[in-house]
């Protein structure tokens, strides 16, 4: 999956050349939490991105929310089958299937190519969303930019990737009160800005354990 001279560049040909090559940190945030889960973090970062537009979209993506934390709870294992049941109650659709045309992001600043193994390769990333030798924010960190730059869905991919997130941090017991710090604009090409938000989950993870009202707060 390459871009050849007079061929339009893939974004995801950059993300898949670098992956295997990212430092990601060594640290693994605290133990995991006790107590109820936290899903206003999730729940009032959707509602703080997206509720003032429109109030029913939210509403979806909350119910969404609450399915793949229950998932996570049963410690499924990450699919694109499952963030498909996921996107379908998110975008209210009955049918949701792997894009079939290259994608856009960032106001075309960014081109996701589409080949015959894309789906495969994507499924393949998922499954080392549970790889035992990497640490767990490392391995979320790594999860949210497969979906933002693999881009699997025609439609709703960053809420795809805040709930696989929520998902992949849930199904290990661990739980944030804070999720806007890692709102920010994420590159295919960026090795250093992949380490650095695992890095941040870290302390995420981190200080939510410290904090005694730890699942209560933005």
């Amino acid at each position: 999956m390459t871009s050849g001279p007079g061929q339009p560049k893939d974004n995801l040909a950059d993300w898949l050349r670098i992956r295997p090559e990212i430092s990601w940190p060594s640290c693994r945030g605290a133990s995991p939490a006790s107590g109820a889960p936290a899903r206003d973090s999730f729940r009032n970062c959707f509602m703080a991105t997206r509720g003032g537009r429109d109030s029913e979209e939210t509403a979806r993506v909350l119910t969404a929310l609450d399915l793949a934390l229950a998932d996570a709870e049963q410690r499924r294992t990450l699919t694109f089958a499952l963030m498909a049941k996921w996107q379908r109650i998110v975008l209210g659709h009955d049918l949701v299937d792997f894009r079939t045309m290259p994608a856009f992001a960032k106001g075309g600043q960014e081109r996701y190519g589409l080949t015959p193994d894309t789906q495969a390769l994507f499924e393949r990333c998922l499954s080392e969303s549970a790889q035992p030798n990497l640490p767990l924010p490392s391995r979320a960190a790594r999860t949210y930019l497969d979906i933002l730059f693999f881009h699997p869905f025609e439609d709703g991919n960053a809420r795809a990737a805040m709930l696989a997130l929520a998902f992949v941090l849930a199904r290990e017991g661990v739980l944030l009160d804070q999720v806007h710090p890692l709102q920010t604009t994420r590159w295919a090409d960026d090795a250093e800005g992949a380490a650095e938000l695992a890095v941040l989950l870290g302390i995420l993870i981190t200080a939510a354990e410290r904090r005694p009202s730890h699942g209560r707060q933005t």
